[in-house]
């Protein structure tokens, strides 16, 4: 009601019902006659709740009598007081409302708090204020509504992970309900989905107890591929016993390349690849001038 007492008096009516009442007096003290500012000052009482102002943005519907004759804006509009009335205006551009649902169970029994938030607007004014008593609130307790009831059908892990499907669903069954009113859902988008904080620790454990396992598996499967390579090696040297000496002259020339060095190696191992002569030729090189 507060939306249509300050619209009722717009500065149009005010400066008509000014202008009017000023001649008014004007001509009574021209012909010291009362007459001329009585009707002055009632025409322009007339003109102060006949004449309306609705905006760009706004329908407002004429009732005669109680009964709906049509709407009106935007733009001046003139009704015929104490016969005619309006309604509400209503505003025809995109709305935002918040919704939220506490404490709702998901279909795996894990209470939730999911903030969302609505796009809508009016498309049909006419419907809008004559199908339904405050669409506003319709508006706002319908999403509650349809939110907790979406919540229910989808787990935990579908509403963290597909924020997107479980807008979509909300907006599809939000637009279905409100079309009749001459009302559009345009989007819902899922803010945020909070979990009770104990349940929220235990998810974090059990992420951390995941990664751990797999870090294993993958040092395993490591472990397994190199086995399977030295194997392939252990064969090519069995068969190559030249190749298996080149590799143990390759190590140790890479082992006491750098001066100052040392390697011990066993005499089996020595005598059996014939590396004394390579080793002593090795010293040499090595030894300080």
């Amino acid at each position: 009601m507060r939306r249509i007492e300050i619209t009722q008096l717009n500065g149009v009516a005010i400066t008509l019902f000014v202008l009017c009442s000023a001649a008014g007096i004007g001509v009574s003290r021209a012909v010291h006659h009362p007459a001329p500012e009585i009707v002055g000052v009632l025409a322009g009482l007339y003109l102060l709740f006949a004449i309306k102002i609705v905006q760009q943005w706004e329908k407002v519907a004429v009732l005669r009598l109680g009964r709906y004759v049509g709407l009106r804006g935007p733009g001046l509009c003139h009704i015929v007081p104490i016969i005619e009335t309006l309604s509400p205006y209503v505003d025809q551009r995109v709305r935002v409302a918040s919704v939220s649902a506490e404490s709702t169970l998901t279909r795996d029994t894990v209470p939730v708090n999911v903030d969302a938030i609505l796009f809508w607007m009016v498309w049909n004014a006419e419907k809008s204020i004559l199908e339904v008593e405050n669409f506003v609130d319709a508006i706002t307790l319908s999403a509650q509504t349809a939110l907790r009831e979406s919540i229910g059908r989808h787990e935990l892990a579908q509403m963290i992970t597909e924020r997107e499907t479980l807008g979509r669903e909300l907006q599809r069954i939000l637009d279905e309900k409100t079309n009749p009113w001459g009302i559009t859902v345009q989007s819902v988008e899922i803010r945020d989905v909070r979990i009770p904080q104990g349940l929220e620790d235990a998810m974090s454990r059990q992420a951390q107890a995941e990664r751990e396992r797999q870090a294993r598996i993958i040092l395993g499967q490591a472990e397994t591929e190199i086995s399977n390579s030295f194997v392939q090696a252990a064969s090519a040297y069995a068969e190559n016993p030249v190749a298996l000496h080149l590799r143990a002259m390759n190590m140790l020339y890479e082992a006491i390349k750098e001066r100052g060095s040392m390697v011990i190696v066993p005499s089996s191992a020595v005598e059996t690849m014939g590396l004394g002569g390579t080793l002593a030729t090795a010293s040499l090189g090595g030894a300080k001038p």
